[in-house]
């Protein structure tokens, strides 16, 4: 069988590959999905990749496949593992993390001033895959990130180095890195003004030094021995095909409820209104993740969290007895029902830590209003993609549930009356999302065909 493009999701366990024809066409086809167990421990994700798009000819009936082209997106071996050191915390360290994040990173270290030497070995204990330098507006402040920059150059890591700051500092910044193991790139200044996010730049760099340097990753040195294309992060893909949505329908939120994270993204520029009272900006995309809200491998904790008592009382009936048998893909009705008691709790939680709310402040002129966080009270659509939230049997209830947490109006949250559900029936937002970069009017296509929307 001769077909298009192959897209491949290369996840922590498991490696989905999903199938797409005639993208040159009006309407173009997706013509189903495999999947097989990531290989990236064996030592080569190929054998993953190769059992999955073995999974998917037996599936359709074919003897063999071709393709064209084959893109990937991977979230294997840790994802894309990033540091992040800026100046202040609430600027340029913000400012950097929210590009990291908007890419598709897994951040495991923030910093915000000059880096102290115990910062220095927890980062080369993280062992990124990517270091983000920022600090300083454009002709401000100097010293912090010429400084880190010195120390990290200091540790000899071979691991690529992203600066992203004060614009004065980049011939120096070159200079500091131009014997390192690694590459240097230099980019516009995350937060070059006071109020102003500039993220994109990064978060398109930080997408190229992924998929230039994932290919050395172990288990990943063969990867492009079948994929041909583009490989992206498969958060950072999920975030791409946002975006794409939203120039189809506008103002949304994406939720992905996972086994060991929760992920939110959303598009919105928010309200003028809001606006006018925000303490700091935000960016127009933003992603957040939550990683102790998930309903496998962070099932148990969540439990605790919720209370035994009270988990008893949703499903009803005894927790306990259920973990005992519990499994990544539920197979039984106790499973399903605590499954989805679970997602419930992941996806209301990470909605509510990613929205912006009212902040009320007393002085001598009285109560003043302002806003803090992500403003979503422009939002038209909550969109449901991930394993939980398309595949379980009580996922529309969960989602109609989820249009009211701002009931009591707290929270930069439109009012449930205003929200419309969309499903990602298919699965594929991420694979979407990298299959943009190839091909965009038959990712919009295909993506209007999985939403139903006109």
């Amino acid at each position: 069988m001769k077909v298009d493009v192959l897209v491949a999701e290369i996840g922590s366990t498991t490696t989905v590959v999903n199938a797409f024809h005639r993208l040159g066409e009006k309407t173009p086809l997706f013509l189903g999905q495999g999947q097989a167990p990531t290989s990236v421990l064996q030592g080569d994700v190929c054998v993953g990749l190769q059992g999955a798009v073995d999974d998917l000819c037996r599936r359709q009936g074919w003897d063999d496949i071709r393709y064209d082209a084959m893109l990937a997106t991977s979230s294997a071996a840790g994802g894309l593992r990033m540091t992040v050191h800026g100046l202040v915390y609430d600027m340029t360290v913000r400012a950097a993390r929210e590009a990291a994040l908007g890419a598709g990173a897994n951040l495991h270290q923030v910093t915000a001033g000059i880096l102290q030497e115990e910062d220095l070995e927890d980062l080369q204990d993280v062992n990124p895959n990517l270091i983000l330098i920022a600090g300083g507006t454009d002709y401000g402040e100097r010293r912090t990130a010429l400084e880190n920059a010195k120390l990290i150059r200091g540790l000899n890591l071979n691991v690529p180095v992203i600066y992203a700051g004060n614009i004065q500092n980049q011939t120096r910044v070159q200079k500091i890195f131009e014997d390192a193991p690694a590459e240097l790139y230099v980019v516009e200044n995350v937060y070059p003004r006071l109020d102003d996010l500039n993220i994109e730049p990064a978060r398109r760099v930080i997408h190229d030094v992924f998929e230039k340097h994932i290919i050395h990753a172990p288990g990943m040195e063969r990867v492009r021995t079948m994929v041909n294309g583009t490989i992206i992060p498969t958060p950072g893909a999920v975030m791409e095909c946002a975006r794409l949505l939203y120039e189809q329908v506008g103002d949304l939120v994406v939720l992905d409820v996972g086994g060991a994270t929760t992920d939110i993204h959303s598009v919105t520029e928010g309200s003028e209104e809001i606006a006018s009272i925000q303490l700091s900006p935000e960016p127009m995309a933003k992603r957040t993740v939550e990683g102790d809200l998930g309903v496998f491998v962070n099932a148990r904790s969540m439990a605790k969290q919720i209370g035994m008592y009270n988990l008893e009382k949703e499903i009803g009936q005894d927790p306990a007895p259920i973990f005992e048998h519990y499994k990544a893909i539920p197979d039984t009705p106790e499973q399903f029902k605590l499954t989805e008691a679970l997602a419930w709790h992941a996806a209301s939680d990470a909605l509510e830590r990613h929205c912006g709310r009212f902040r009320h402040t007393y002085g001598s002129t009285g109560r003043q209003t302002f806003a803090e966080g992500k403003d979503l009270t422009n939002v038209k659509y909550l969109v449901a993609t991930g394993g939980a939230l398309t595949r379980l049997p009580g996922r529309k209830a969960i989602m109609e549930r989820l249009c009211h947490i701002n009931d009591g109006g707290k929270l930069l949250f439109p009012k449930a009356q205003n929200l419309k559900l969309l499903e990602d029936k298919n699965y594929y937002m991420a694979s979407l999302g990298v299959l943009s970069r190839y091909n965009k009017e038959a990712a919009v296509a295909l993506l209007k065909q999985d939403m139903e929307v006109e």
